[in-house]
């Protein structure tokens, strides 16, 4: 274990830091001496990677001693500075035996941060992290569970069960993970060597792609032999279809449904809107004519501003922004929401009519 994960820290000279420097001045300095040190922020140091799948890549970060901690299922914003640009992205990482934590990040066509850390970070870089957010965690041992993953979304739900594996797996649980093609799967070994040790979880692995015999999506895949399924807690990550279709197959015939999308889903002709509003920036002074079709967030990337953001799935708040008149609509139910002062999640959000918004 990393010894100053371990070891406590004198708190005498940190209280003197506080009182006579700040915070950005004495990072400036400090890390310069050792990358992790800083007043308050929590930072974490790339030690390890290691391949997932074909077109992933697990990274393990050592987190300093300002790093809070996390509930299996939890999401974390992860930064990272590109040509000189910090750039935010979440991912829900795995925390290992020694506090370190374990990510998984798949190459994503035109995706940035996802495409720099899985083909150039280089072990001892050091990254930010925030505050842990969301609540796909397990803590009630008597409930059922029912586990949906597509894609990137099984990494919270290795998570999940590697928690209740360490907790001798106090809840049934079935694992229904879908991937495209076979060398897509992450964590199979993994998956299987826990099944093996614990009788009350199931894994259940489905390629859509398979060659010789391609596996049923989610809305026509069997579930009879998931007992007792109307007492299931489901809980569901993946592509913003995947979540949607979940969402009819099981959504009010099980105990409760929960999902998280890592991407939007692609919205129904019917249900798309057309044209443009006009959307004034406060803070900047700035007005600019942006689609009802796209998010607030891609609409003001397109025109070149770049809105303080993290999950890009509506969870972790951090592009939320002050409306000062106006209505969106968000994007993942239809809902209108027009009142003055309430927060709007830019990456969920559309423009429904002409919008002030606080930035």
């Amino acid at each position: 274990m990393n010894p100053a994960l371990a070891t406590p820290k004198p708190r005498w000279p940190l209280r003197l830091a506080r009182r006579t420097v700040s915070p950005a001045l004495f990072d400036f300095w400090a890390t310069r001496v050792n990358p992790l040190w800083t007043l308050e922020q929590p930072l974490a140091r790339l030690v390890s990677r290691t391949a997932a799948s074909r077109d992933a890549v697990t990274l393990v970060f050592r987190p300093n001693g300002h790093w809070a901690g996390m509930q299996a299922g939890q999401h974390v914003s992860l930064g990272v500075t590109i040509e000189g640009r910090r750039l935010v992205r979440s991912y829900s990482p795995t925390v290992l035996e020694d506090g370190s934590l374990a990510v998984t990040v798949k190459a994503v066509a035109g995706g940035l941060v996802s495409q720099y850390l899985a083909t150039e970070a280089r072990v001892g870089e050091v990254v930010t992290l925030d505050a842990a957010f969301g609540d796909m965690t397990v803590s009630t041992a008597d409930e059922p569970l029912l586990l949906l993953a597509a894609g990137s979304g099984i990494t919270p739900m290795r998570a999940l069960v590697r928690d209740l594996a360490a907790r001798g797996m106090p809840n049934a649980v079935d694992l229904f993970y879908w991937a495209r093609q076979r060398d897509e799967l992450c964590f199979v070994d993994e998956l299987e060597a826990l099944a093996a040790a614990h009788p009350r979880l199931r894994v259940h692995f489905f390629v859509t792609r398979d060659a010789a015999a391609p596996a049923p999506r989610i809305d026509a895949a069997a579930f009879d032999d998931v007992a007792s399924l109307g007492r299931r807690r489901v809980l569901a990550c993946g592509p913003g279809g995947f979540v949607e279709a979940a969402r009819a197959r099981f959504d009010g015939t099980t105990a409760s449904f929960q999902a998280e999308a890592f991407s939007l889903p692609q919205l129904a002709d019917a249900d798309a809107e057309t044209g443009e509003v006009e959307v004034h920036l406060a803070r900047s002074g700035r007005t600019l004519m942006l689609s009802r079709g796209q998010s607030l967030l891609e609409g003001l990337e397109a025109q070149g501003i770049r809105p303080k953001h993290g999950c890009r799935m509506g969870l972790c708040n951090t592009c939320a922004c002050g409306r000062q008149s106006g209505t969106t609509r968000h994007l993942l139910t239809g809902d209108r929401a027009s009142e003055p002062t309430a927060q709007v999640r830019l990456c969920v959000s559309a423009p429904a009519t002409d919008l002030i918004l606080d930035l």
